[in-house]
């Protein structure tokens, strides 16, 4: 038996007054006094343990205790309406909750806990699969085997960005897809011409505006000509949505010290910078540069036992479009820094030239880590490359004036 009096807690953790009136609390085996919660009327209210799994139109909950005994199981819908159903179960008591991360259907109901006063944690999948993977799969049985892991505090936790973070992330992506789309609409007017016989374009590119004024003076047979030009419409149109995404972004950017200190390095332009600057976060929660480039999917897969180690290809983990991007940025960057086209020309005499840009790419990676973390620009930076590239976001963003001087 001990009293309340060997505990420190904080506020929040005890409502009305402390003093010699108050019961002496047993503690469960195990249990920590940050579990419990003191009423005014004495009595000890325990913490309960939430596991929920979610889907596009409901969701699976179970609520157990700190010995791991069900208080209740239920099914609610994934609406406004079933989380109000959720939050009359808990009731006033201390929770915890973790939600698996299952695409964006997460994000209303963690929120919603969020702002409830439930502390939420979001489950890594895979690692959690690789924790604990039961022969028999069920809604409810997944949603008491995050309770359990929740309760033996065995969560693989992701990492939740907050609310002007997410923002960025949306538009960003939302411009990614938008240039995708662009690509496959110019690869069917590329095959539309291959099926129609018509000549190469004489000029440099097809895509500038000799080259659409060049598109639009072609005569093609009846359906062909219809299928063309609706082509040519879309393209115009995806061609307008991504100037508009691009000002947003620049308009985001133009301000922002950590973009303006990323956009020194050859290849990078303020989209990949503000790419780059909302797929990480919080560089802070990186330790060093190596946790980056694993959080990225940079790294190696390695094989060991005993005497034996072998490294196979990257891991591909972490975000594909961030993954991308930097590589994108190494094809740029050995092109106009002498420091990346040297590691690139050894690396690709022993390895390939494909894996000497995905080397150049985690060498890109590591460079921004310490930028951000020391708030000083590339070493190697030309000032000209980078007053061009200054201006033109300034030129989509606002006239305002970069503070990183060159």
């Amino acid at each position: 038996m001990r009293r309340l009096a060997d505990y420190k807690l904080d506020p929040y953790e005890v409502v009305g007054e402390t003093g010699p009136d108050i019961a002496a609390i047993e503690m469960l085996p195990g249990e920590r006094m940050e579990d419990c919660r003191i009423e005014p009327t004495h009595e000890v209210v325990r913490m309960i343990y939430i596991g929920i799994d979610v889907h596009k139109k409901f969701c699976y909950a179970c609520i157990k205790n700190k010995k791991g005994g069900i208080i209740e199981e239920f099914k609610f819908l994934n609406t406004n309406d079933g989380f109000t159903r959720l939050l009359r179960a808990i009731g006033a008591r201390p929770a915890k909750a973790v939600v698996e991360s299952t695409g964006n259907l997460w994000l209303r109901l963690f929120l919603t806990l969020e702002e409830n006063g439930v502390e939420v944690i979001l489950s890594n999948p895979s690692k959690t699969k690789a924790i604990a993977e039961a022969r028999l799969k069920s809604d409810k049985v997944d949603a008491a085997m995050l309770a359990d892991l929740l309760r033996a505090d065995l969560i693989a936790a992701c990492y939740v960005p907050p609310a002007h973070v997410r923002e960025v992330r949306e538009i960003t992506r939302m411009r990614m897809t938008l240039v995708r789309d662009r690509t496959r609409v110019k690869n069917r007017i590329h095959s539309l011409l291959d099926r129609c016989d018509v000549p190469r374009y004489p000029g440099s590119t097809l895509w500038g505006k000799a080259g659409i004024k060049w598109l639009k003076g072609l005569n093609l047979p009846e359906t062909d000509g219809f299928i063309f030009q609706t082509y040519l419409s879309q393209l115009e149109s995806l061609n307008g949505l991504i100037g508009e995404v691009e000002s947003n972004i620049a308009q985001r950017a133009v301000d922002n010290e950590d973009i303006r200190l990323l956009m020194t390095i050859p290849g990078i332009d303020y989209y990949a910078a503000m790419l780059f600057v909302s797929e990480i976060g919080d560089i802070e929660r990186f330790p060093s540069s190596s946790k980056l480039a694993s959080w990225l999917g940079l790294t190696p897969r390695v094989s060991q036992s005993g005497n034996k180690c072998h490294h196979g290809s990257i891991t591909k983990m972490g975000s594909p479009r961030l993954r991308w991007v930097l590589v994108q940025t190494a094809h740029s960057a050995v092109r106009y820094d002498d420091h990346f086209k040297r590691k690139f020309t050894r690396i690709s005499e022993r390895r390939g030239r494909s894996k000497a840009f995905v080397a150049v790419a985690r060498e890109i990676a590591v460079a921004c880590f310490h930028m951000l973390k020391r708030r000083e620009p590339y070493r190697f930076a030309d000032p000209d490359l980078v007053r061009r590239k200054y201006k033109r976001l300034e030129k989509l963003g606002s006239p305002a004036l970069c503070a990183v001087k060159f």
